[in-house]
This record gives C-alpha cells, sequence and structure tokens, in this order.
C-alpha cells in the first residue's frame, strides 16, 4: 500500500473517531461540571445572566478536557492506520 492510499484509510477512520472524540469529552465534561458546580448545565456564552469570569472559566475548562481527548484519539488512529498499512498517515 502506498503513502497516499495510507492517508486516504486514515480519513474515514479520522472522520469516526473525530466524531467519537466529540463525544467522549463533552459527557467528560458534563461530569466535572456537576461535581465543581452541582449544575447540571454549564453556562452558553450567550447566558444573559451568567458573568464574563464564569463563562470563560467554563470554555477554558471545556478546552482542557477536549484537547488531551482528541489528541489522544487521532494519534490512536494515526497509529491504527500505520500498523495496518506500513505508512504513517500525516
Amino acid at each position: 500500500m502506498s503513502h497516499f492510499a495510507a492517508k486516504a484509510a486514515y480519513r474515514p477512520v479520522g472522520l469516526l473517531l473525530g466524531a467519537g472524540a466529540g463525544l467522549v469529552p463533552g459527557l467528560l465534561f458534563k461530569q466535572v461540571w456537576k461535581l465543581v458546580e452541582g449544575e447540571q448545565d454549564a453556562p452558553h456564552a450567550t447566558d444573559e445572566g451568567r458573568g464574563w469570569a464564569e463563562i470563560v472559566i467554563t470554555a477554558a475548562i471545556q478546552g482542557t478536557i477536549f484537547a488531551p481527548v482528541k489528541a489522544t484519539v487521532d494519534r490512536a488512529g494515526a497509529v491504527a492506520v500505520h500498523r495496518v498499512t506500513g505508512y504513517w498517515p500525516g
């Protein structure tokens, strides 16, 4: 299998993993938010009754959870494609 074929093989794998990578940190964040604030839902940036600090801190917590999970899932997908094809999909 060529390098081009490995990259092409990674695309659908990457899309599926990306969808899962978006769901897992979202669920994890909800659980963390319940523990930290005791509320079911985190504030949204457009919530009129919430202050700037609360909105920015919420976004920072979300990013802190989302980025490592996404990077882990992306890396695992690339490693799997490399093992199957012998080529790195990057």
